[in-house]
């Protein structure tokens, strides 16, 4: 009984230990909170004991306590969670975002506690349930997939009172959205910005703008040169050697990283960004491609660099445009890099990104399709698998029918698994199941207050992105002059859907005064 009282479960054992806290708690508080707003049971057995105890706790109140045949162990079963504080709860959120956070706090106990069995039921069915395994890299394996584990890269680096270990992903697999970033400081789930910001500025050149690595990395301390009391919920901590810990983790990723390239051949970039690939040479990971169809269906490659900022385009204000007029002559003049073409429009010079400018032009008429019946679909002659974390299926499933209308058509196959039978007919052959991935974060934004144009418009732009020509491929002549004319006839937007700019564009009057013939 005495569990149920406030501090009795305190780690606690002197003054001195509030300075260096080595468990995960050390107020007593959770129990008997959780007790206090709820219906609990709990049966307890020690260890050669003939017989337990079972306890019954209403809103705080033990409610009746008897002997009982038990496992040797504990077994705590929380049952109408605010029954007797309605205002605490009408602030929940809908089931499918609050099942979501459970999914994502069970998935981080299972990766801090490899060696320990989790398991989680849902309406009366077990949805997640985790076997002990013997190490990081088969936990991971179980709760983000084969194919997760086949593009990351292990971390380990230890010094005096640091050590960092873990994985993170090859650069050629960083991502749009930033699930999953899980990051624990002494088996503490945490959000730090320092370690964050290391971790990106490790990667350097070797992100792409509007692209994110996704880790799972074990940072562990001394105890008393971190301080995890500055939020209630303990999910962030401060460091008293913070430039020490940045500096290590910037060094640690930016050192596998290196092994990486140089085991792959690979060059490593410097710390710039936007370097251009080598002529001849082909983009990591790019399927090979026919020519550009006609405007209605290209099949160009796709770029993952989304840009996830928000945006006046995302939000459905006007973006700013030039009307040359109708008909304007297109002159293609090369591409630079395989990344930039160079045309003639007009008088004007203009210098374009392919992938924005072509992200842009995809947008414009999914958008315009949406609006009139619906985005057309084109059936996959072999359907694709995707799986996902089950927060992710959760997400996913609730919002089938919405992604049916924008012209991605996927069924469910199994507890977390689905199959993609049709994708918009305006977009070609790409990486399908990375696009899910990346819808699943769009969905998760979805606000029911908003209007259904608000909604759409980020899941478009993501489809736009993915569909479009990515940096990195040569055009041929005509491929380059298609896109530019398509672009120009949507009035020559400056910018793609996520705000990226689309042309740096340069009037005759402007080169004739550059050049002192005005």
């Amino acid at each position: 009984m005495l569990a149920f009282q406030r501090h009795a479960t305190s780690k606690l054992r002197s003054e001195e230990d509030l300075l260096g806290i080595r468990t995960l708690g050390f107020r007593g508080e959770a129990l008997p909170s959780i007790a206090s707003v709820s219906k609990v049971r709990m049966v307890t057995a020690c260890r050669h004991e003939p017989v337990g105890t079972r306890m019954l706790v209403t809103g705080g109140t033990i409610t009746k306590t008897e002997e009982a045949a038990a496992a040797p162990g504990t077994q705590i079963e929380v049952t109408d969670l605010f029954f007797n504080t309605p205002a605490r709860r009408k602030f929940l959120k809908a089931t499918t975002t609050e099942f979501s956070h459970l999914c994502q706090i069970v998935q981080q106990a299972a990766l801090a506690w490899p060696r320990t069995q989790f398991r989680l039921r849902h309406n009366g069915q077990d949805v997640l349930e985790y076997s002990p395994v013997s190490s990081l890299r088969d936990r991971v394996l179980q709760i983000y997939g084969a194919r997760f584990l086949k593009d990351i890269i292990a971390v380990r680096e230890e010094r005096p009172g640091f050590l960092l270990e873990g994985f993170t992903v090859n650069p050629v697999r960083t991502r749009a959205g930033r699930s999953p970033q899980d990051l624990f400081v002494n088996r503490r789930p945490v959000k730090n910005a320092t370690v964050a910001h290391a971790v990106y500025d490790g990667y350097g050149g070797h992100l792409s703008k509007g692209q994110h690595p996704v880790f799972v990395l074990f940072l562990a301390v001394d105890p008393d040169r971190v301080d995890v009391n500055v939020h209630p919920t303990k999910r962030e901590v401060r460091f008293a050697d913070q430039d020490m810990i940045h500096q290590s983790v910037r060094q640690v990723i930016r050192g596998a990283l290196r092994v990486r390239s140089e085991e792959l051949g690979m060059p490593i970039p410097g710390d710039s960004r936007g370097e251009w690939p080598r002529p001849g040479s082909t983009a990591a990971g790019e399927p090979p491609h026919d020519s550009m169809r006609p405007a209605e269906q290209q099949t160009m490659a796709h770029d993952t660099g989304r840009d996830d900022r928000p945006t006046a385009m995302a939000a459905g204000e006007p973006t700013q445009t030039y009307l040359i007029g109708p008909g304007c002559e297109v002159i293609p003049m090369g591409q630079i890099g395989r990344t930039f073409l160079v045309a003639q429009v007009g008088s004007e010079l203009h210098v374009i990104d392919q992938h924005t400018a072509h992200e842009r032009v995809l947008y414009e008429r999914l958008w315009r399709a949406w609006q009139a019946r619906g985005v057309q679909s084109q059936p996959l002659l072999i359907p694709e698998p995707v799986d996902l974390p089950p927060h992710g299926a959760t997400i996913l499933e609730e919002h089938l029918a919405d992604l049916a209308t924008l012209g991605l058509e996927l069924e469910s196959f199994g507890a977390y698994s689905f199959v993609i039978r049709a994708v918009p007919a305006l977009l070609g052959q790409f990486d399908y199941s990375t696009l899910v991935q990346d819808l699943v974060e769009d969905l998760a934004q979805w606000n029911a207050a908003s209007s259904l144009e608000t909604r759409v418009r980020p899941v478009l732009a993501s489809l736009a992105c993915h569909g479009a020509v990515r940096a990195g491929r040569a055009l041929d002549p005509s491929e380059s002059k298609r896109l530019i004319e398509d672009w120009v006839e949507e009035g020559l937007p400056m910018t793609c859907p996520h705000g990226r700019r689309v042309a740096l564009r340069l009037p005759a009057e402007e080169l004739a005064r550059i050049f002192g013939r005005a």
